[in-house]
Protein backbone atom coordinates (compact mmCIF):
# COMPACT_ATOMS: atom_id res chain seq x y z
CA UNK A 1 0.00 0.00 0.00
CA UNK A 2 1.47 3.55 -0.90
CA UNK A 3 -0.95 6.24 0.47
CA UNK A 4 -4.50 6.57 1.45
CA UNK A 5 -7.09 7.49 -0.29
CA UNK A 6 -8.28 10.05 2.39
CA UNK A 7 -5.71 12.07 2.62
CA UNK A 8 -6.67 14.86 0.61
CA UNK A 9 -10.81 15.02 1.20
CA UNK A 10 -10.24 14.26 5.22
CA UNK A 11 -7.62 17.01 5.61
CA UNK A 12 -9.74 19.86 3.80
CA UNK A 13 -12.82 18.32 6.43
CA UNK A 14 -9.95 19.62 9.41
CA UNK A 15 -10.17 22.85 8.25
CA UNK A 16 -13.66 22.78 7.71
CA UNK A 17 -14.81 21.44 11.10
CA UNK A 18 -12.83 24.22 13.12
CA UNK A 19 -15.91 24.31 15.39
CA UNK A 20 -15.40 20.92 16.59
CA UNK A 21 -12.57 20.36 19.61
CA UNK A 22 -9.23 20.20 17.94
CA UNK A 23 -7.81 17.95 19.51
CA UNK A 24 -10.74 15.18 18.78
CA UNK A 25 -10.98 16.74 14.94
CA UNK A 26 -6.97 15.50 14.63
CA UNK A 27 -7.14 12.55 16.15
CA UNK A 28 -9.79 11.23 13.82
CA UNK A 29 -8.38 12.51 10.64
CA UNK A 30 -4.88 10.92 11.83
CA UNK A 31 -6.68 7.79 12.12
CA UNK A 32 -8.14 7.84 8.94
CA UNK A 33 -5.16 9.69 7.58
CA UNK A 34 -2.97 6.51 8.37
CA UNK A 35 -4.68 3.73 7.81
CA UNK A 36 -6.48 4.77 4.32
CA UNK A 37 -7.25 2.77 1.38
CA UNK A 38 -4.57 1.62 -1.49
CA UNK A 39 -5.28 3.67 -4.28
CA UNK A 40 -2.17 4.75 -5.06
CA UNK A 41 -0.91 1.27 -5.01
CA UNK A 42 -3.51 0.23 -8.07
CA UNK A 43 -2.86 3.49 -10.12
CA UNK A 44 -1.59 2.50 -13.23
CA UNK A 45 0.51 5.56 -13.80
CA UNK A 46 3.28 6.31 -11.68
CA UNK A 47 4.15 9.49 -12.47
CA UNK A 48 1.06 10.45 -11.40
CA UNK A 49 1.70 9.41 -8.04
CA UNK A 50 5.17 10.72 -7.94
CA UNK A 51 3.38 14.06 -7.98
CA UNK A 52 1.01 13.36 -5.61
CA UNK A 53 3.07 11.76 -2.99
CA UNK A 54 4.93 15.15 -2.21
CA UNK A 55 1.86 16.95 -0.67
CA UNK A 56 0.26 13.67 0.65
CA UNK A 57 3.41 13.24 2.65
CA UNK A 58 3.45 16.93 4.24
CA UNK A 59 -0.23 16.49 4.71
CA UNK A 60 0.77 13.78 7.05
CA UNK A 61 3.89 15.67 8.79
CA UNK A 62 1.38 18.49 9.29
CA UNK A 63 -0.87 16.50 11.06
CA UNK A 64 1.83 14.77 13.05
CA UNK A 65 3.10 17.83 14.74
CA UNK A 66 -0.49 17.23 16.81
CA UNK A 67 -0.27 14.23 16.97
CA UNK A 68 3.40 13.51 17.96
CA UNK A 69 2.81 10.10 18.77
CA UNK A 70 -0.03 8.82 16.39
CA UNK A 71 1.38 5.43 15.39
CA UNK A 72 -0.42 5.19 12.60
CA UNK A 73 0.96 8.09 11.04
CA UNK A 74 4.46 7.55 11.96
CA UNK A 75 3.90 4.08 10.40
CA UNK A 76 2.66 5.71 7.05
CA UNK A 77 5.34 8.49 6.97
CA UNK A 78 7.95 5.82 7.14
CA UNK A 79 6.59 3.83 4.66
CA UNK A 80 5.67 6.82 2.43
CA UNK A 81 8.85 8.74 2.80
CA UNK A 82 10.81 5.31 1.93
CA UNK A 83 8.81 3.90 -1.23
CA UNK A 84 9.13 7.88 -2.56
CA UNK A 85 13.05 7.83 -2.18
CA UNK A 86 13.65 4.22 -3.68
CA UNK A 87 10.79 4.24 -6.62
CA UNK A 88 11.39 8.01 -7.79
CA UNK A 89 14.33 9.94 -6.14
CA UNK A 90 16.71 6.89 -6.09
CA UNK A 91 15.98 5.57 -9.48
CA UNK A 92 16.24 9.39 -11.24
CA UNK A 93 19.53 9.61 -9.52
CA UNK A 94 21.00 6.48 -10.78
CA UNK A 95 19.84 6.80 -14.25
CA UNK A 96 21.29 10.67 -14.54
CA UNK A 97 23.93 11.13 -17.10
CA UNK A 98 25.75 14.34 -15.08
CA UNK A 99 27.56 12.41 -12.30
CA UNK A 100 26.45 15.77 -10.74
CA UNK A 101 23.14 15.50 -10.84
CA UNK A 102 23.58 11.79 -9.80
CA UNK A 103 25.50 12.67 -6.42
CA UNK A 104 22.71 15.36 -5.74
CA UNK A 105 19.91 12.78 -6.25
CA UNK A 106 21.51 10.54 -4.00
CA UNK A 107 22.37 12.57 -1.51
CA UNK A 108 18.77 14.08 -1.58
CA UNK A 109 17.28 10.05 -1.38
CA UNK A 110 19.55 9.47 1.54
CA UNK A 111 18.02 12.38 3.47
CA UNK A 112 14.67 11.12 2.92
CA UNK A 113 15.29 7.44 3.86
CA UNK A 114 17.13 8.93 7.08
CA UNK A 115 13.63 10.40 7.96
CA UNK A 116 12.05 7.22 6.99
CA UNK A 117 14.18 5.46 9.33
CA UNK A 118 13.62 8.38 12.20
CA UNK A 119 9.81 7.84 11.61
CA UNK A 120 9.57 4.67 12.19
CA UNK A 121 11.95 4.32 15.21
CA UNK A 122 9.79 7.01 16.06
CA UNK A 123 7.25 4.38 15.78
CA UNK A 124 8.66 1.55 17.36
CA UNK A 125 9.35 3.58 20.20
CA UNK A 126 5.61 4.52 21.12
CA UNK A 127 5.22 2.76 24.51
CA UNK A 128 8.43 1.61 24.65
CA UNK A 129 10.78 4.14 26.95
CA UNK A 130 14.23 3.61 26.17
CA UNK A 131 13.40 1.89 22.99
CA UNK A 132 15.88 4.02 20.33
CA UNK A 133 18.80 3.71 22.89
CA UNK A 134 17.95 -0.15 23.86
CA UNK A 135 18.51 -0.75 19.96
CA UNK A 136 21.18 1.13 19.86
CA UNK A 137 23.02 -1.24 22.34
CA UNK A 138 21.51 -4.44 21.50
CA UNK A 139 19.19 -4.55 18.79
CA UNK A 140 18.03 -8.27 18.83
CA UNK A 141 16.55 -7.65 22.17
CA UNK A 142 15.70 -4.42 21.80
CA UNK A 143 13.48 -5.78 18.41
CA UNK A 144 11.78 -8.61 20.61
CA UNK A 145 10.18 -6.01 22.25
CA UNK A 146 7.62 -5.58 18.81
CA UNK A 147 4.92 -7.66 18.31
CA UNK A 148 2.80 -8.83 15.69
CA UNK A 149 1.43 -5.54 15.22
CA UNK A 150 4.50 -3.93 15.02
CA UNK A 151 6.03 -5.75 11.38
CA UNK A 152 5.37 -2.65 9.41
CA UNK A 153 6.43 -0.67 11.19
CA UNK A 154 9.54 -3.45 11.67
CA UNK A 155 9.57 -3.76 7.69
CA UNK A 156 9.71 -0.39 6.93
CA UNK A 157 12.06 1.19 9.65
CA UNK A 158 14.47 -1.77 8.56
CA UNK A 159 14.12 -1.05 4.65
CA UNK A 160 14.58 2.54 5.14
CA UNK A 161 17.48 2.28 7.05
CA UNK A 162 18.93 -0.38 4.74
CA UNK A 163 18.55 1.78 1.81
CA UNK A 164 20.36 4.55 3.45
CA UNK A 165 22.84 2.70 3.93
CA UNK A 166 23.46 1.29 0.31
CA UNK A 167 22.90 5.05 -0.49
CA UNK A 168 25.70 6.04 1.58
CA UNK A 169 28.68 3.74 0.83
CA UNK A 170 31.17 6.13 2.23
CA UNK A 171 29.60 6.73 5.55
CA UNK A 172 31.51 4.40 7.82
CA UNK A 173 29.22 5.78 10.75
CA UNK A 174 26.26 4.27 9.15
CA UNK A 175 27.85 1.04 8.44
CA UNK A 176 28.01 0.38 11.32
CA UNK A 177 23.85 0.67 11.70
CA UNK A 178 23.61 -2.03 9.38
CA UNK A 179 22.79 -4.91 12.10
CA UNK A 180 20.00 -2.59 14.24
CA UNK A 181 18.20 -2.81 10.44
CA UNK A 182 19.04 -6.53 10.24
CA UNK A 183 17.77 -7.42 13.42
CA UNK A 184 14.49 -5.42 13.16
CA UNK A 185 13.72 -7.51 10.01
CA UNK A 186 14.83 -10.47 11.41
CA UNK A 187 12.04 -9.89 13.95
CA UNK A 188 9.37 -9.46 11.40
CA UNK A 189 10.33 -12.38 9.49
CA UNK A 190 9.83 -13.78 12.78
CA UNK A 191 6.77 -12.73 13.50
CA UNK A 192 4.90 -12.60 9.88
CA UNK A 193 6.73 -13.85 6.91
CA UNK A 194 3.71 -13.68 4.39
CA UNK A 195 4.02 -9.55 5.47
CA UNK A 196 2.87 -7.61 2.08
CA UNK A 197 2.95 -10.56 -0.25
CA UNK A 198 6.63 -11.72 0.78
CA UNK A 199 8.60 -8.69 0.83
CA UNK A 200 10.29 -9.49 4.02
CA UNK A 201 11.69 -12.12 1.85
CA UNK A 202 12.74 -9.90 -0.66
CA UNK A 203 14.60 -7.88 1.79
CA UNK A 204 16.38 -11.15 2.23
CA UNK A 205 17.50 -11.90 -1.18
CA UNK A 206 18.87 -8.86 -1.06
CA UNK A 207 20.89 -8.65 2.03
CA UNK A 208 22.21 -12.35 1.36
CA UNK A 209 23.05 -12.07 -1.78
CA UNK A 210 24.08 -8.38 -2.39
CA UNK A 211 27.16 -9.48 -0.18
CA UNK A 212 30.15 -11.38 -0.55
CA UNK A 213 30.73 -14.65 1.52
CA UNK A 214 33.48 -12.92 3.24
CA UNK A 215 31.42 -10.55 5.05
CA UNK A 216 28.42 -13.13 5.45
CA UNK A 217 26.67 -13.45 2.35
CA UNK A 218 25.33 -16.67 0.94
CA UNK A 219 23.76 -17.23 -2.47
CA UNK A 220 22.23 -20.12 -1.52
CA UNK A 221 20.14 -18.45 1.10
CA UNK A 222 19.36 -15.12 -0.82
CA UNK A 223 17.96 -18.24 -3.79
CA UNK A 224 16.02 -19.90 -0.84
CA UNK A 225 14.81 -16.63 0.31
CA UNK A 226 13.99 -15.61 -3.58
CA UNK A 227 11.76 -19.24 -3.64
CA UNK A 228 10.12 -18.22 -0.73
CA UNK A 229 9.30 -14.82 -1.86
CA UNK A 230 7.84 -15.76 -5.47
CA UNK A 231 5.46 -18.35 -3.80
CA UNK A 232 4.14 -16.38 -0.83
CA UNK A 233 3.46 -12.89 -3.65
CA UNK A 234 1.83 -16.10 -5.90
CA UNK A 235 3.37 -14.83 -8.77
CA UNK A 236 2.09 -11.57 -8.71
CA UNK A 237 4.79 -9.18 -7.98
CA UNK A 238 7.93 -8.82 -10.41
CA UNK A 239 10.30 -7.10 -8.05
CA UNK A 240 11.77 -10.46 -6.43
CA UNK A 241 12.67 -11.46 -10.23
CA UNK A 242 14.45 -7.79 -10.13
CA UNK A 243 16.00 -7.44 -7.01
CA UNK A 244 17.72 -11.26 -7.54
CA UNK A 245 18.91 -10.57 -11.09
CA UNK A 246 20.79 -7.79 -10.01
CA UNK A 247 22.19 -9.07 -7.06
CA UNK A 248 22.43 -13.13 -6.99
CA UNK A 249 22.77 -13.33 -10.59
CA UNK A 250 25.51 -10.06 -10.94
CA UNK A 251 27.55 -11.71 -8.29
CA UNK A 252 27.22 -14.90 -9.59
CA UNK A 253 28.09 -14.19 -13.47
CA UNK A 254 25.38 -15.59 -14.38
CA UNK A 255 24.35 -13.28 -17.48
CA UNK A 256 21.88 -15.60 -18.98
CA UNK A 257 19.89 -15.83 -15.63
CA UNK A 258 20.19 -12.12 -15.29
CA UNK A 259 18.13 -11.37 -18.80
CA UNK A 260 15.95 -14.66 -18.57
CA UNK A 261 14.97 -12.90 -15.02
CA UNK A 262 14.40 -9.96 -16.30
CA UNK A 263 12.79 -10.36 -19.11
CA UNK A 264 10.21 -12.94 -17.07
CA UNK A 265 9.58 -9.18 -14.43
CA UNK A 266 9.37 -7.33 -18.37
CA UNK A 267 6.42 -10.20 -19.49
CA UNK A 268 4.65 -9.72 -17.10
CA UNK A 269 1.16 -7.39 -17.44
CA UNK A 270 1.76 -4.86 -15.03
CA UNK A 271 -1.63 -2.44 -16.05
CA UNK A 272 -3.77 -5.47 -15.55
CA UNK A 273 -2.30 -8.00 -13.69
CA UNK A 274 -2.21 -7.57 -9.75
CA UNK A 275 -4.01 -4.40 -9.53
CA UNK A 276 -2.55 -4.65 -5.80
CA UNK A 277 0.49 -4.01 -6.93
CA UNK A 278 0.18 -2.31 -9.88
CA UNK A 279 2.33 0.54 -8.91
CA UNK A 280 4.94 -1.51 -7.90
CA UNK A 281 5.23 -3.60 -10.83
CA UNK A 282 5.31 -0.42 -13.08
CA UNK A 283 8.30 0.77 -11.10
CA UNK A 284 10.44 -2.61 -10.97
CA UNK A 285 9.76 -2.94 -14.73
CA UNK A 286 11.01 0.43 -15.13
CA UNK A 287 14.38 -0.55 -13.39
CA UNK A 288 14.23 -3.93 -15.08
CA UNK A 289 14.37 -2.05 -18.49
CA UNK A 290 17.16 0.35 -17.29
CA UNK A 291 19.05 -2.87 -15.68
CA UNK A 292 18.88 -4.60 -19.16
CA UNK A 293 20.34 -1.65 -20.82
CA UNK A 294 23.42 -1.79 -18.85
CA UNK A 295 23.72 -5.13 -19.15
CA UNK A 296 27.94 -4.87 -20.72
CA UNK A 297 28.41 -3.19 -17.39
CA UNK A 298 27.57 -5.72 -14.79
CA UNK A 299 29.10 -8.70 -16.69
CA UNK A 300 32.74 -9.82 -17.79
CA UNK A 301 31.77 -11.35 -20.98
Amino acid sequence: MLFPRYSLPVLAACFLLACSPRAYVVSRVADAVSSGGDSFARDDDPELVREAVPFALKSMESLLDSQPDHKGLLAALCRGFTQYAAAFVRQDAEEAQDPLVRRAGMERARRLLLRAKDYGVRGLSVGRDGFADALSANPAEAAARAGTEDVPLLYWTAAAWSLAIATSPDDPGLLADLPRGEALMRRALALNEGYDGGAIHEYFIAFEGGRPEAMGGSAEKARRHFERAMALSGGKKVSPLVTFAETVSVRTQNRKEFLDLLDRALAFDARAGAPEHRVGNLVSQRRARWLKGRVDERFID
